[in-house]
């Protein structure tokens, strides 16, 4: 069961603390199929997933997206003006919001618009797009108030999501309980390469140089090996959703930017309008 997504915005923000997780890759029947089973106890603990479209097909263009509100949309056709939306520009140009439970906020991105309400931003950034290089790649972190990545966090070591939930834990125990939170993560464990995560796969680094080096994408990589990496991050996320239950109710937004593709119909990686990349997993609930 789908938990009800009738949630007031407006009594969220400025009360509860709000973790985004940017499940970085996740295909819509991988987080399916690994939630049927019983494997995602922490992500799917009160309930399962709802199959969305995405607003772009690669990072770069699903997080501009998400970051003015435009989370993916039910695959179920509503027109713009009757959709439930949790974040919205005060300048929307819509003539009429479904219902009154909408944040209307101020500013260029939900960001600066929580900010603005007294919140800290902090994102912990995970693949390229978030690693803080000049140009392109420090746009997202550019819009946070405190803003972290290092190599650990990236699609390239197989503990990325640890390394993330720890630095994620060490940053709240220096914040007053009293202080809003708005974190986002970007977990990268899910991106290729994750063939690492299946156990006949480890150890089968490639070589570069004469060195054993996980590359960025991966033959091996596949829909098992995702499910497996999937099943990673959950048991990761216990101790920061503990943490974050401990300091204050959180409202957390669990969703994947886009999906990608192991061949299908002669397709692999993303980037490309298939139905694998552009449907995804969206949920949201309370901590």
């Amino acid at each position: 069961m789908i938990e009800s997504l009738n949630v007031n915005m407006n009594e969220v923000v400025g009360n509860n603390d709000i973790l985004f997780l940017s499940l970085d890759t996740l295909r819509y029947d991988v987080a399916k199929e690994e939630y049927e089973a019983g494997n995602l106890p922490n992500l799917c603990g009160s309930g399962g997933w709802e199959k969305r479209h995405s607003p772009g097909n690669y990072t770069y263009s699903s997080h501009h997206s998400f970051f003015i509100g435009f989370l993916p949309t039910p695959v179920e056709y509503e027109p713009l003006h009757k959709r439930d939306w949790l974040f919205l520009t005060k300048k929307t140009g819509l003539k009429s919001i479904k219902g009154s439970n909408t944040f209307l906020y101020e500013g260029s991105n939900i960001i600066e618009g929580l900010e603005k309400e007294g919140y800290k931003t902090i994102c912990i950034g995970g693949v390229v797009f978030f690693s803080k290089m000049e140009g392109v790649y420090n746009v997202f972190p550019s819009m946070f108030q405190e803003s972290y990545w290092n190599p650990k966090f990236g699609v390239t070591n197989p503990k990325s999501a640890e390394e993330q939930v720890k630095w994620a834990i060490k940053l709240l125990d220096k914040i007053d309980r009293d202080q809003r939170v708005f974190m986002f993560i970007n977990i990268s464990a899910i991106h290729g390469p994750n063939y690492y995560y299946l156990e006949k796969y480890k150890g089968m680094e490639e070589k570069t140089n004469g060195k054993r080096k996980n590359s960025i994408a991966s033959k091996l990589d596949c829909v098992e090996s995702q499910k497996a990496a999937l099943r990673y991050v959950d048991k990761c996320l216990e101790p920061l959703f503990n943490k974050m239950r401990e300091r204050n109710r959180t409202f957390c937004i669990a969703v994947s930017d886009h999906g990608t593709c192991y061949g299908e119909d002669g397709y692999e990686g993303h980037i490309v309008s298939h139905d694998v990349v552009w449907n995804v997993p969206y949920r949201h609930f309370f901590l």
